[in-house]
């Protein structure tokens, strides 16, 4: 049984005529004939009863009719809603970012890609960039923005470094900290540290470590929002990405050099299967946003 025969089938029942079928359906009339003999030769017995009178369905043609009529809705909605995702005027999009890049990068990455795609759904999961690499590898994210290099033993993602980030400390707005410092000046103050596993307390350990100094650490475990929210209420400092703070008026930002700290800013997907549509309409955007991306401390690699 082809759909091609089926369709045949339920134009000569709607019809009851061979020629104005094959005239219905864009086919010559033999050709119509002949596919609806193949049919019933395939199903074992006669859908139609020929006579001068005109032509009938018989009862074994009665019952296949519902039937027929709706895998063909079916096989016409499934090519519409094929051809509307392929135009992107549908499907979804799973986006990972971490905490840092969820509060300052991502919102307006979102906001554009959706007055563009507005029928495509948009998942945001945030957390720190090894859950991201594993959940891209397990396929419950299409693209993510993490940070590199990446410490997993993931052998199948594929990261494209997209932007380098300067590292700046965060202080109370009220701090009386100077504008510039090297790392060693991180030496005398208490600083709030981000929990185990999170790529910024590695980076701000090892800065220390190559200086010479253990930190002295008042408060340490805290995501992002959480850090932040311990320096603004004055229980120490931290090193954070510099765009976090643009929406913190109650803290300020202290450059850092000798060395200055960077991180680099990467996107990330499977690189053993092609990307959905609407991901690669996503991460185009997203690349074409951060041309325009408008932070000093930002510099796309």
């Amino acid at each position: 049984m082809q759909i091609h025969q089926l369709t045949y089938f339920v134009a000569v029942a709607r019809t009851r005529h061979f020629t104005r079928a094959a005239e219905l359906t864009g086919v010559s009339q033999p050709t119509l004939s002949k596919q609806i003999r193949v049919l019933e030769n395939s199903m074992g017995t006669p859908l139609f009863v020929r006579d001068r009178g005109g032509i009938e369905l018989t009862s074994a043609g009665e019952a296949l009719l519902p039937h027929a009529q709706r895998i063909l809705i079916d096989v016409e909605s499934a090519e519409r809603t094929v051809h509307e995702v392929a135009n992107l005027r549908r499907g979804r999009v799973r986006v990972g970012a971490t905490p840092s890049l969820c509060d300052g990068l991502l919102p307006a990455a979102l906001t554009r890609f959706h007055g563009m795609y507005p029928a495509i759904d948009l998942e945001v999961q945030e957390a720190g960039s090894r859950v991201l690499t594993r959940e891209l590898a397990q396929g419950r994210l299409d693209v993510a923005l993490l940070i590199v290099p990446l410490h997993s033993d993931e052998p199948d993602i594929e990261t494209t470094p997209v932007l380098r980030e300067r590292l700046v400390l965060a202080s109370p707005a009220t701090s009386d900290v100077p504008a510039r410092m090297d790392v060693s000046g991180l030496h005398d103050l208490p600083l709030v540290m981000f929990r185990e596993g999170y790529d910024l307390r590695d980076v701000t350990l090892r800065a220390c470590a190559s200086a010479g100094f253990e930190p002295r650490l008042a408060v340490e475990g805290g995501e992002m929002s959480a850090v932040l929210r311990f320096v603004e209420a004055g229980l120490g400092h931290a090193v954070v990405p510099s765009m976090v703070l643009s929406t913190r008026p109650q803290l300020r930002a202290t450059q850092l050099g000798s060395p200055p700290l960077h991180r680099v800013i990467a996107l990330a997907h499977r690189s053993s299967e092609a990307l959905p549509l609407a991901a690669q309409a996503f991460k185009a955007e997203l690349l074409d946003h951060l041309t325009t991306f408008d932070a000093g401390d930002l510099e796309l690699v």
